[in-house]
């Protein structure tokens, strides 16, 4: 896409504010440090900015996709066509309403899971413990049902606010955005701008061991310290793709500077300089063996984005 940086912004004066970039390199935005540019980059400050934005690119039939830390996402090496929108502004948490056994929360889309999970613990409040460790923000968990040691994000879900491609902004009740494993119906397209959560109450001691215990299971078994998206595979029904890498005997496996952890088969690092194509060839290789081994297909969990 030819970008005019001039033009653009012009059209944008005295309807947008938040941060504006152009050819952007997507290995700045996301986990695995991997992905060529974006021809732009926004960071809209505003629900307004944001609706205005998205008028603009439809009226300009600019293709365009939410971003939040840049977890569980490929960007291929061409990067991607079009508008790339950051919420990393949509930052608030605010407590709704609580009782003695309930509390509901309003949060943002931007916010880091990790802070909400800690915000949680320090209040008592239960329900995503088994999510501690878990990179991204809570826009990006809600968008792929992110789950881990038997809680999934949907589990303390009461509603979801939604703006779709048109500008329409809409609140979705849990039930209707049909949460499964690792998915939703929400589209690629729609960008996520909130959610009210509920949470159980216990005692802060309590919840607090459960997720420091979480924590620690997870530094001891997946590759916290280095640079992966999370877990490349899904688990096939009845089975664990990390332990079906593991016994083919593929950890250590490489591709150019992309390696199947050896602490995790399911999770593929960046040693350094990486790219995405090294990490699709990978992909193929351990799936294909996978298959040969065991007759099952492992299907992507790692969103792959962007051109060629």
């Amino acid at each position: 896409m030819q970008v005019n940086e001039a033009s653009w912004r012009e059209l944008l004066r005295g309807k947008y504010q938040g941060h504006i970039g152009f050819n952007a390199p997507m290995r700045d935005f996301t986990v695995l440090g991997i992905g060529g540019p974006a021809d732009i980059f926004m960071t809209p400050d505003d629900p307004l900015s944001l609706r205005n934005l998205l008028a603009l690119l439809k009226e300009k039939k600019v293709p365009s996709m939410a971003l939040g830390k840049g977890s569980n996402i490929l960007v291929r090496d061409g990067g991607i066509e079009g508008v790339v929108i950051s919420m990393n502004a949509f930052g608030r948490i605010e407590v709704l309403k609580e009782s003695d056994d309930h509390a509901e929360l309003f949060v943002e889309a931007g916010v880091p899971l990790q802070r909400l999970v800690n915000f949680c613990r320090e209040r008592g409040y239960s329900g995503i413990e088994g999510l501690a460790g878990i990179p991204g923000t809570v826009g990006g968990a809600l968008f792929g049902n992110a789950g881990s040691y038997g809680s999934e994000i949907k589990d303390v879900v009461a509603s979801v606010a939604i703006m779709d491609a048109d500008g329409r902004l809409d609140r979705y009740k849990a039930e209707g955005l049909g949460f499964r494993y690792r998915g939703s119906d929400i589209l690629p397209t729609d960008i996520i701008l909130s959610a009210n959560l509920r949470f159980l109450k216990d005692e802060k001691d309590r919840v607090s061991e459960r997720t420091e215990r979480f924590m620690k299971e997870k530094i001891q078994s997946q590759p916290i310290s280095e640079r992966s998206a999370g877990c490349v595979f899904k688990n096939p029904e009845g089975q664990s793709a990390g332990r079906l890498i593991d016994e083919a005997g593929l950890k250590g496996m490489r591709a150019g500077a992309i390696e199947v952890s050896r602490v995790h088969a399911n999770f593929f690092v960046n040693n350094g300089g990486g790219t995405a194509s090294d990490y699709l060839d990978l992909m193929g290789r351990v799936a294909a063996i996978i298959e040969k081994k065991s007759g099952l297909t492992l299907q992507p969990e790692i969103r792959v984005l962007g051109r060629p």
